[in-house]
């Protein structure tokens, strides 16, 4: 599908607690122009300062966007991408988790696909900028062969009867939590850092009563030339952090010559094997809008490949393997052993 001369103009749906990410960051891409907001509370969508509508298919009416910015929760996706294809959008980029089950997800691939409309799923954690800079320095093999991945999440917002309430409330009622709301972001990374795994192992468990669905456990993905992604979550412990959701945990990268550490200020440094010092090849900053600026650094991307045609990351039909790769991960813990993917 072809596009007009820049800016992009852009309409978002939703205008919940994250949400403001994403208007802040369209604000600042010059090549997009922000025109609309929806919101069935409509008082939100104007608090935005953008035309607020209640409805989707009277925005679309009436803006005739050229992109659609989903920010709703996934129950609501397939039927705002059959909208929005339905009138004319030439571009969607819809939040994770995506669409509310496998089926539903291939179903909104096969439609946008016949509509020739280019859908992407905001999964943002790989723009972070230090996973940006551990996949440079895999690529110019600064520590050689890798052999295994380990990121421990510790967000500590998730103990007592008030866990989650005063930021995302709906966190407290889903099933599944841990692996489809969080650890999702995980498997993307692991993904984008290594490469497609052949296996899954999961290890998952409540330790919140108020919750409904699982808040720790542990997610082994395996590959067949022996690499292995480990992701070690317990959302009521915390790490070393000005602020705990600037990174959500600690990461590291172990090679054959050497290591890569994440902490929670974003740091990044490489440790050569055998040495006791490390050198800081990212240091930490003060970055704007969320998490290192990936909601921006996501949408700056689209919109580069939407005009400049270079080549688009997270493109939904990629994105499948992702909820695949989760389904497998629930299915491992119900079995209690290793699941084939």
């Amino acid at each position: 599908m072809s596009f007009p001369k820049d800016p992009i103009r852009v309409a978002c749906l939703g205008a919940g607690y994250f949400s403001r990410f994403h208007y802040d960051a369209w604000a600042r891409i010059d090549r997009a122009r922000p025109v609309a907001s929806v919101n069935r509370d409509i008082t939100k969508a104007e608090a935005t300062g953008l035309p607020a509508y209640a409805r989707l298919d009277e925005m679309l009416a009436a803006e005739t966007p050229d992109l659609l910015d989903i920010i709703t929760p996934p129950e609501t996706h397939l039927q705002a991408i059959c909208t929005a294809l339905d009138h004319g959008v030439r571009a969607i980029i819809c939040q994770k988790p995506f669409c509310k089950n496998i089926d539903e997800a291939r179903e909104a691939v096969a439609l946008a696909r016949a509509a020739d409309v280019p859908l992407i799923v905001h999964e943002n954690f790989r723009f972070q900028p230090w996973y940006r800079t551990m996949r440079r320095a895999i690529d110019e093999g600064a520590i050689g062969e890798v052999h295994q991945i380990t990121f421990r999440l510790r967000t500590g917002d998730g103990q007592g009867p008030r866990a989650y309430l005063d930021r995302q409330p709906y966190f407290q009622d889903m099933p599944r939590f841990l692996i489809h709301e969080t650890a999702v972001h995980w498997i993307d990374t692991f993904r984008y850092l290594l490469g497609e795994p052949d296996r899954m192992f999961a290890d998952l468990r409540r330790l919140n009563p108020a919750i409904k669905g699982e808040d720790a456990g542990y997610l082994l993905m395996s590959y067949a030339d022996g690499r292995r992604a480990l992701f070690d979550g317990n959302r009521l412990l915390d790490h070393a952090a000005d602020n705990p959701r600037t990174t959500l945990g600690e990461c590291l990268v172990e090679g054959s010559t050497g290591t890569l550490t994440l902490d929670g200020w974003g740091r990044v440094a490489r440790r050569a094997f055998g040495a006791a010092e490390a050198q800081v090849i990212l240091d930490r900053q003060d970055w704007p809008g969320f998490a290192g600026d990936c909601v921006h650094a996501l949408q700056t991307h689209v919109i580069s490949g939407l005009l400049d045609g270079t080549p688009l990351e997270n493109r939904a039909e990629d994105y499948l393997k992702n909820i695949l790769l989760e389904d497998a991960a629930y299915a491992s813990d119900a079995a209690g052993r290793q699941i084939e993917v």
